[in-house]
């Protein structure tokens, strides 16, 4: 029987991915260890190796495929011996288009990966359970769409016997509904401003819809789906609360500037916040926690998440062990985590995890912002922007660079009197730069 290829799970948190790329194509011989095709996560795009020999009979999922479930048949391979797929019963992994798969319950499956899941039982009658990728249209006539197709065009009130496929055998793939999508918010004008408001917790794309605004649909990336989900659930889950504070940095850019004419390479405020935080965690350790059920947890190691802005969204690569780390460490480590998820490459060991997390939006001229928490995590802590300000000294003013720093914390973990601890601690190091490196 054939060898079910399952779409893996990557990471703990992985519910689906986007198929980016098969590396192998049908009717090619695959060795155990190979890599067949490349998997979109939220945080990276992975290789999958084969653990099993054989050659690859069919493709159920072609590349770019967005949204597939963890699980589901995306691949058949031939063992050795085996000319052709037997004839086609339903498929188990609930892809379409009549291409076999092995019966229920006869001949052992093996997925791309070691650790995925079984396919979900087949249903009461007996046959397992296929979602077919055909549309009725209205006259009748099949059509073939993917099931994201379909989705996408059910969510933008899109006709698909309206769209023209450019899939294989004339298939509708994501890539025809969002154009159709685009055309037709294009072709929308524009509604007359003012009136009433929109109802509370209508979807965005049928209000617009019902109003007749003009829009371009951009469908959600991995990532922004799990942001969206995640940080809801952090405000509506997480007591946050704000501790603020203002730190000098004259000295720190005194020193950083002695650095950088001495050393190979280019120390960044942001490698100094970095340091200061660690430290600060150090000597704070109540702060660097997370919430459980059964008790709070104090982490052991202090590994610090740094928040990288990509076109695909935010992303939270970790420093580990970030208070034994010199400063030029810190910085190559920084640049080499945010290069790397920039281009999509993180491994999940490099982003999965960690105890705390800033977030610094100082170099876009942000003076000052309250960040959410990214759960599990007990506190983030966002920097804003280092400006000129009027200071009072000793009773007369000067002009200093100040940056402003707040801590959200989760109130169920870390209480007031721990926040003000750590940022009292972060500020003295900040200020006193040189305690960053005794």
């Amino acid at each position: 029987m054939p060898i079910e290829i399952l779409m893996p799970a990557l990471s703990p948190t992985m519910t689906e991915g986007n198929l980016a790329k098969w590396t192998k194509k049908e009717g090619d011989l695959v060795k155990p260890g190979e890599v067949i095709a490349e998997i979109e996560t939220d945080k990276a795009t992975m290789e999958v190796e084969s653990v099993d020999e054989g050659r690859l009979a069919k493709i159920l999922v072609p590349a770019g495929t967005q949204g597939v479930k963890v699980n589901e048949l995306i691949a058949l391979l031939l063992a050795d011996g085996e000319k052709e797929l037997p004839a086609s019963p339903p498929l188990k992994g609930g892809v379409g288009g009549g291409v076999p798969a092995a019966a229920p319950g006869k001949g052992p499956a093996s997925s791309a990966t070691a650790n995925t899941a079984p396919l979900s039982p087949p249903s009461k009658g007996g046959e397992a359970v296929a979602a077919s990728s055909a549309h009725q249209a209205g006259n009748g006539a099949r059509i073939l769409a993917s099931p994201l197709a379909k989705r996408l065009a059910a969510d933008a009130g899109i006709d698909l016997s309206a769209i023209t496929g450019t899939g294989p055998s004339g298939r509708i793939v994501k890539a025809d509904v969002e154009k159709a999508a685009a055309r037709k918010g294009a072709e929308r004008p524009v509604a007359a401003s003012g009136g009433a408001p929109a109802p509370a917790g209508i979807d965005a794309l049928e209000y617009a819809q019902k109003l007749g605004q003009a829009f371009e649909l951009v469908p959600h990336s991995m990532t922004r789906k799990v942001i969206a989900r995640r940080l809801t659930e952090s405000k509506q889950t997480v007591p946050h609360f704000y501790l603020t504070v203002d730190c000098r940095l004259d000295n720190l850019l005194a020193l950083r500037k002695q650095l950088n004419e001495s050393i190979d390479g280019k120390v960044s405020v942001n490698d100094f916040v970095i340091r200061a935080t660690a430290l600060a965690l150090k000597q704070v350790p109540a702060a660097n926690a997370s919430w459980s059920e059964a008790g709070v947890l104090i982490y052991k190691n202090i590994d610090v998440s740094v928040a990288v802005a990509t076109d695909f969204g935010l992303i939270t690569p970790i420093i580990r062990d970030a208070d034994t780390k010199t400063l030029p460490q810190l910085s190559a480590e920084a640049k080499t985590l945010a290069a790397k998820a920039r281009e999509n490459r993180l491994k999940p060991e490099e982003f999965q995890g960690g105890g705390f997390t800033i977030s610094n939006l100082g170099m876009f001229g942000v003076k000052e912002f309250a960040a959410i928490i990214n759960p599990p995590q007990g506190c983030i802590l966002a920097v804003g922007a280092g400006e000129q300000r009027p200071v009072a000294v000793n009773g007369a003013l000067e002009a200093a660079t100040v940056m402003t720093c707040t801590l959200s914390v989760d109130h169920r973990v870390v209480d007031g009197a721990i926040g003000a601890q750590f940022l009292s601690a972060f500020k003295k190091l900040i200020e006193e730069p040189i305690r960053l490196f005794v």
